[in-house]
């Protein structure tokens, strides 16, 4: 069977954007809401933008949870995009308390209210590499990358903070535990920088 990279579809997100950015270093993505398909995917893509608990239903919808869930623990490569970063966390607070796919612990949390900066950050930010990741191979650290968020996860285990970007506070952006790869931030709105970082990650394909 040819190899291929599922891009999760959950009616939610910027599937095409993604889809392009992939599709520029991989021969054979395909976005999908077939369970069946991201059970046979080499990889596993889950992009992402909006409300916490709207995509969790959505995902619930249409019965995807468990195969994504089943793909990680599989150990095939997972790259998860923004709220596909948040629903691994176990529960998130935005708009109440929601449960999420649990696979790493920790909460989603908004921004303070008492920040001094705009909420959402939307636009260009550093990444600031807390561990040695082959996905940043190339990438300089504190590079600038594409943000647009309220909310961002916090890991129980710190290890699993992969990066961390300052904005009032200082945030995991980028979250990384064996095969499981997740940025806050969008690489494919992070020109070549973005690039670099799917290229990497199509590697472990």
């Amino acid at each position: 069977m040819k190899k291929y990279i599922a891009v999760v579809d959950y009616g939610m997100g910027n599937l095409m954007s993604v889809s392009k950015a992939l599709e520029q270093v991989y021969n054979n993505v395909v976005v999908t809401e077939s369970a069946n398909k991201i059970k046979n995917a080499s990889a596993v893509v889950l992009p992402g933008v909006g409300a916490f608990c709207d995509a969790f239903c959505n995902l619930d919808k249409r019965k995807l949870i468990k195969p994504v869930i089943d793909s990680v623990a599989s150990g095939k490569p997972y790259l998860g995009i923004c709220l596909g970063l948040q629903l691994l966390f176990t529960e998130s607070e935005e708009n109440g308390k929601w449960p999420g796919m649990g696979i790493i612990e920790g909460k989603v949390k908004r921004f303070p209210k008492t920040l001094k900066l705009k909420v959402p950050q939307i636009g260009w930010n550093r990444i600031n590499f807390k561990k040695n990741e082959e996905l940043f191979s190339g990438v300089k650290n504190g590079a600038f990358v594409y943000f647009v968020h309220s909310y961002y996860g916090m890991p129980t285990n710190k290890d699993d903070i992969a990066a961390f970007t300052e904005y009032g506070i200082k945030f995991p952006s980028a979250i990384s535990r064996g095969n499981i790869i997740a940025t806050q931030f969008h690489p494919e709105k992070s020109q070549n920088t973005g690039l670099r970082i799917l290229k990497n990650f199509v590697k472990r394909v």
